[in-house]
C-alpha cells in the first residue's frame, strides 16, 4: 500500500495544481526576471555532457530539463509529484522521460545517473537530511548534484527583501488569479520558516553528510536565490 502523504507534501501539491498553464510566465514575472537567469546558472554548474544520463528532480514544467538538454546536451529525466505540472512538461518536452514520483523515495537503482539537478524542493519536504541522502543515492560517484533555492538576503537587503515577499508578491499575485495570490502570501513566510531551521551552514552540512563533497554555493541576485553544488563522494 502507498505511503500517505504528509501534510507539507499534500500542501505543496495542492499549491501548485493549478498553476501549471501559467507557471513559466507568472514565475519569470514575480521573480522579477530572475527565475530564469539562477535556472541557467544551476544548469551551468553541471558536469555532464553527451552520452551522460541526467536526473532533475521537482522538475515542475520542465525548465531545466530543457536548460540541461540545451547547454549539456545530455540525456535527462524529469521528476515530479505534482501530475498538473508534468502534463505542461510533457507538451514542452514530449520525448522526454518524465515521471511522477516523490523525491523521498526515487523510483530508481543506486547509482543511476551521473548528474542530478533540483529545483525549490527542500522547503515542502519533511526531511531535507534524508531526501538530500536520497538524492545522492542514485548519483554515480563523481557525478554532480546541484539545487537551486529560494534564499533570504543578508544586511540591508534582506529588508527590501521583507517589504516585497510581505507586501509586493501577495498583492501581485492578486491581480493575476486566486492561485497566485495563495502563492504570494505563503511564500515568505515558507522561506522564512525554513531557513530559521536550517540556516546556510546547516544546510551544507546536510549536504556533505548525505555524502556529497566539494560542497559550493553561490547567492544571487542580492541574496534572493541559492545554488548549492557539489559531487557524490566514492
Amino acid at each position: 500500500m502507498a505511503e500517505a502523504a504528509s501534510a507539507r507534501t499534500e500542501r505543496a501539491l495542492d499549491l501548485f495544481a493549478p498553476l501549471g498553464p501559467t507557471y513559466d510566465r507568472y514565475a519569470r514575472l514575480l521573480s522579477l526576471g530572475q527565475d530564469p537567469r539562477w535556472r541557467r546558472f544551476l544548469v551551468s554548474r553541471v558536469e555532464a555532457g553527451m552520452g551522460d544520463r541526467a536526473l532533475d528532480v521537482a522538475t515542475g514544467t520542465g525548465l531545466v530539463v530543457a536548460e540541461l538538454i540545451r547547454q549539456k546536451g545530455c540525456t535527462v529525466v524529469g521528476l515530479d509529484q505534482s501530475p498538473e505540472m508534468l502534463a505542461v512538461a510533457r507538451e514542452r518536452l514530449p520525448d522526454v522521460e518524465l515521471v511522477e514520483a516523490s523525491a523521498e523515495s526515487l523510483p530508481f537503482a543506486d547509482e543511476s545517473f551521473d548528474a542530478l539537478t533540483f529545483t525549490y524542493l527542500l522547503r515542502y519536504v519533511d526531511d531535507p537530511r534524508g531526501t538530500l541522502a536520497e538524492l545522492a543515492r542514485v548519483v554515480r560517484p563523481g557525478g554532480t548534484i546541484a539545487g537551486l533555492e529560494f534564499a533570504v538576503p543578508r544586511g540591508i537587503w534582506r529588508l527590501l527583501w521583507r517589504a516585497y515577499v510581505s507586501v509586493v508578491l501577495p498583492a501581485a499575485g492578486r491581480t493575476i488569479d486566486p492561485g497566485w495570490h495563495e502563492v504570494g502570501g505563503f511564500l515568505g513566510g515558507s522561506i522564512r520558516d525554513f531557513w530559521s531551521r536550517y540556516p546556510l551552514e546547516l544546510q551544507l552540512e546536510l549536504w556533505r553528510a548525505a555524502g556529497v563533497e566539494d560542497v559550493r554555493y553561490r547567492r544571487l541576485s542580492l541574496g534572493g536565490g541559492i545554488v548549492t553544488w557539489g559531487r557524490r563522494g566514492g
